[in-house]
């Protein structure tokens, strides 16, 4: 028995693809991450980032926690900030979809929209947040430098991943939008297993990619995958843990979702695409001997209003 939400959160179950993964010489599993209470990956960011801000006595009951999102850490804060008795505001990029905005609202966040400045621009989403928590006094829960970040995926994702494989991992990819996912589950893996490989499953358009391949940042352009890639990268991005990087164009993506919910019954969003896009292109290259793993970073939900879902 549970004692409340939070500890629903984590422990998510790996599943091995049965269709889209038949005839490969090596299965494909996927962490279904999108079954977290918020649906998504980045309750367990929301949860490590309350609790160690709660035991250091940073943060104190009745207080405003404001965050820069895509939306998934905003809605697992805001699941968190209803059990636990404190106020949201959740700064966007208006690039991000509407059910992500009507989600939190209905949650009971504050929605702040910004454009989508870069982030030498005082309008950026990351910089407005900054500047909110600075003239109100708010806390900055700062997932994209928060060091809790890795740590949380290394001691609870990764060590997730040993335990339900029996420590058999021939490669681990995933897509990095903050880098913590990918970062903290490469660092357990790797202390633990010598030959595993990390791959980076980046969006084309995204410059992350082209820093990990050939050390240098790669041509920055639009794609309509959300969550993952940026034109720069991320302080809680590891570059130094990732073998290589595979990049996804948006119509892959968008076609292996597809896949994934009528194949195997995985109600799951963009991202998710990206990834198994790789894990197959990985798992079918002859070149792997043990299992391909990857996560499924949230559901289907959050993306109804957008073209792409629509056109399924």
């Amino acid at each position: 028995m549970t004692t409340s939400l939070i500890d629903l959160i984590g422990n998510t179950p790996l599943v091995r693809l049965q269709h889209i993964g038949r005839g490969l010489s090596v299965p494909i599993f996927v962490k279904c991450e999108h079954l977290n209470p918020g649906g998504s990956v980045k309750d367990r960011l929301a949860k490590a980032i309350i609790l160690d801000a709660e035991e250091s006595g940073r943060l104190k009951p009745g207080m405003t926690l404001v965050e820069a999102t895509a939306g998934n850490t905003g809605i697992g804060l805001a699941l968190l900030a209803a059990a636990r008795g404190y106020n949201l505001v959740c700064v966007m990029p208006e690039k991000m979809s509407v059910d992500k905005r009507l989600a939190l609202t209905s949650m009971g966040a504050r929605v702040v929209v910004t454009p989508n400045a870069p982030l030498s621009s005082v309008d950026n989403f990351k910089n407005v947040a900054k500047r909110l928590a600075e003239e109100n006094g708010w806390y900055l829960t700062d997932q994209f430098c928060n060091p809790v970040n890795v740590r949380t995926h290394e001691v609870t994702t990764g060590q997730e991943i040993l335990d339900q494989t029996r420590s058999n991992v021939g490669v681990f990819t995933a897509g990095a939008g903050i880098g913590g996912t990918i970062s903290g589950v490469a660092r357990r893996l790797k202390e633990q297993l010598a030959d595993v490989k990390i791959v980076l499953a980046d969006p084309l358009g995204s410059s992350l990619a082209g820093l990990i391949n050939t050390g240098v940042l790669g041509m920055d352009g639009s794609y309509a995958i959300e969550g993952i890639g940026a034109s720069e990268p991320p302080a809680n991005l590891h570059c130094e843990q990732i073998d290589w990087a595979e990049t996804v164009s948006d119509e892959e993506s968008f076609a292996m979702v597809k896949r994934l919910i009528r194949e195997e019954g995985l109600l799951v969003g963009g991202s998710s695409g990206t990834n198994v896009a790789v894990a197959l292109r990985i798992a079918s290259s002859g070149k792997v001997k043990g299992p391909v793993v990857t996560i499924l970073p949230d559901a289907w939900d959050r993306y109804r209003a957008k073209p792409w879902m629509q056109n399924l």
